[in-house]
């Protein structure tokens, strides 16, 4: 049986999902009565939820006598460590294009990966069935982009397809219109170059993904180099380190005890499989990504998998707000530190480190996007704990100065828009790299940015463009440190007493700033519940009822109207804090608070950090 192993990589929301769906589709995975959801792939309630991938995943597809894995991953700059590692999986890829954005930063990032490797690309541009589509001036900025990441002289050459996985068809020429996916398919087949490893060579192997079975624990997931296993086999789990043979270096023995395969959506079961195949392991304990398995008798490592450093971090504490343990069924200290190193079982691209506090623990990940991922997962398994302001991980430069992280920050907006962006961040510190219009009316920005200019812009720049433009970032690289940078010009209304809200109350505080909370919600001292229209915090009484009396006014019953409160998201919240605030998540609500909870003893530490600056 003939093998092709390749990945599809690109831009969020360029539609690799969808296009996965119509190559399942086609390929008679599914019975031509059989229902099936959008988006099959994404199976992750989160990404149903938020219309992205997350993690990646293997599917695989019978064309004719070739066997097609595919792996599917996440086009979402932050999960990049998942696009990273998978890559040594394949001999090729399918770079998709939207026909009207054209190359984006994640595309940038993640062809540049692939191209170094050495795989061969098959460029499909996608959404050709858009209004605004311009298929042949994307063509030419992917040839660009290409030459931009030295790509070889085979690589450049490489088979350009029209599609739209929407309506699933494509066509190597855009005056003959697409029936199927029939072209991609055999482009697939003509292209990609079958796995070149020995079958009957020793056995070696690297594991590039990790799941996890309650019943077999840790499944090693990784494409044979060479050789075979079978089920029963004994096998050498060798330490991370450089690539060659191991010599006298101790390592570990295992036995393989279930080999799963892929075939569509469904995980099979094998007893035998050879060099190319992509295969599941379970029975290995201590299996760790990068780790190579090879034969008792060769012992031979492969080189590992290296996946960039994370560029920002935040404190995970233990919950001691007043309404700490009222809706989390896990919240014990040791309990938060159990899941976050269970989390760096599967999440290569996060870290987890003890503090001095024994109650708080510091993560960090590769941006706003990836932690509060992390976060909305545990909230949803019923965890409880309180995270601080996200702040950057800086770095020595080579003569000892500081290094801070840098973003290239991509902006599409309406032109009649492009003044107030640029003035909003000019402040922030960034450098407009390029400009050019994207299509009518549209402007299309390019800046480097220092990592901390992007907390909290998010928001404000959607209020600034009346939720018409859209903005993309990804880690750039660490450059000098910028200076000083202003916060958030707004202070916060601070609830003074604990209680529940009152319209009566809400009504009066809301022409002085916009509510987070509702009539009837909890509030606590030093629990945050609004934001101020001026600079400055404002101490406020949110359960303040109205006082009854038997006298009778014009004005007694007049109807209470209020605004519709601001929803606190986890990534709203994580960009909106400032230092001396943190987040409490729980499995039912997320709350903003004060790091320290009394009036008087916030205004003691401000008076103290103000004779400390002095």
């Amino acid at each position: 049986m003939q093998i092709r192993n390749i990945a599809i990589i690109a831009h969020v929301d360029h539609g690799k999902t969808t296009l996965v769906d119509q190559m399942l589709r086609q390929a008679g995975v599914f019975r031509a009565n059989q229902q099936v959801a959008e988006r099959v792939m994404d199976s992750n309630p989160l990404e149903r939820e938020r219309g992205i991938t997350i993690l990646s995943k293997n599917t695989a597809v019978r064309w004719g006598e070739t066997k097609i894995n595919i792996v599917d991953t996440p086009g979402h700059a932050d999960f990049g460590g998942e696009v990273e590692r998978i890559l040594r999986m394949v001999d090729g890829f399918l770079l998709l294009v939207d026909a009207a954005e054209g190359p984006m930063p994640q595309t940038r990032f993640v062809a540049g990966k692939a191209l170094a490797l050495g795989l061969k690309p098959i460029v499909v541009i996608n959404k050709i069935d858009r209004s605004d589509a311009e298929p042949l001036r994307v063509h030419d900025e992917v040839l660009e982009l290409f030459l931009d990441l030295e790509a070889t002289p085979e690589q450049f050459t490489c088979p350009f397809l029209y599609a739209s996985s929407r309506l699933g068809i494509a066509t190597p020429d855009l005056g003959v219109p697409g029936k199927d996916l029939v072209p991609l398919f055999e482009t697939i087949l003509a292209t990609v170059p079958a796995p070149a490893g020995d079958p009957a060579g020793p056995l070696q192997m690297l594991i590039s993904t990790l799941d996890y079975s309650s019943y077999l624990g840790r499944i090693g997931i990784g494409r044979i180099e060479r050789g075979r296993v079978r089920v029963g086999d004994t096998v050498a789990l060798l330490p991370l380190g450089e690539p060659g043979p191991l010599g006298d270096a101790p390592f570990d023995q295992a036995r393989v005890v279930k080999l799963f395969g892929f075939e569509g959506l469904e995980r099979v079961e094998l007893e035998e499989a050879a060099a190319g195949e992509i295969v599941a392991l379970a029975g290995l304990a201590g299996v760790e990504i990068g780790k190579t398995i090879s034969a008792l008798d060769h012992l031979d490592r492969l080189a590992g998998i290296a996946v960039e450093e994370p560029t920002i971090s935040v404190d995970f504490r233990v919950n001691d707000a007043p309404f700490a343990g009222r809706e989390g069924k896990f919240v014990t200290g040791r309990q938060l530190r159990e899941r976050l190193y269970k989390e760096l079982e599967r999440n290569v691209a996060l870290r987890v480190e003890d503090t001095d506090d024994p109650q708080t623990f510091t993560v960090s990940g590769r941006g706003e996007l990836h932690l509060g991922i992390l976060m909305e997962t545990m909230r949803r398994e019923g965890y409880e704990f309180q995270v601080s302001r996200p702040r950057i991980i800086p770095r020595e430069g080579p003569n000892g100065e500081q290094l801070e992280p840098y973003e290239e920050l991509m902006i599409d907006c309406p032109e009649g828009h492009m003044g107030v962006v640029m003035e909003k961040l000019g402040p922030r510190r960034a450098t407009l790299l390029d400009m050019k219009n994207a299509c009518v009316g549209m402007v299309r920005l390019r800046f480097k940015i220092p990592a901390r200019g992007l907390l909290g812009y998010r928001s404000e720049f959607l209020t600034d463009t009346r939720g018409t433009g859209t903005m993309h970032h990804r880690f750039y690289a660490y450059g000098s440190w910028a200076g000083p940078l202003s916060g958030r010009n707004r202070g916060v209304m601070v609830a003074d007493r604990e209680g529940l809200a009152v319209a009566f109350a809400l009504f009066n505080l809301q022409e002085r700033g916009t509510m987070f909370v509702r009539p009837g919600d909890a509030v606590y001292e030093g629990m945050i519940v609004g934001e101020h229209v001026r600079p400055g915090d404002l101490d406020v009484n949110a359960a303040k009822e109205k006082k009854l009396t038997n006298m009778r006014t014009t004005a007694s019953d007049e109807m209470i109207t209020l605004e519709t409160p601001r929803p606190i998201m986890l990534e709203l919240a994580l960009e909106y804090i400032e230092d001396d605030e943190l987040i409490e998540v729980t499995p039912e609500s997320v709350r903003l608070r004060k790091r320290a909870l009394g009036a008087t003893q916030r205004r003691k530490l401000a008076r103290s950090a103000r004779a400390q600056e002095e």
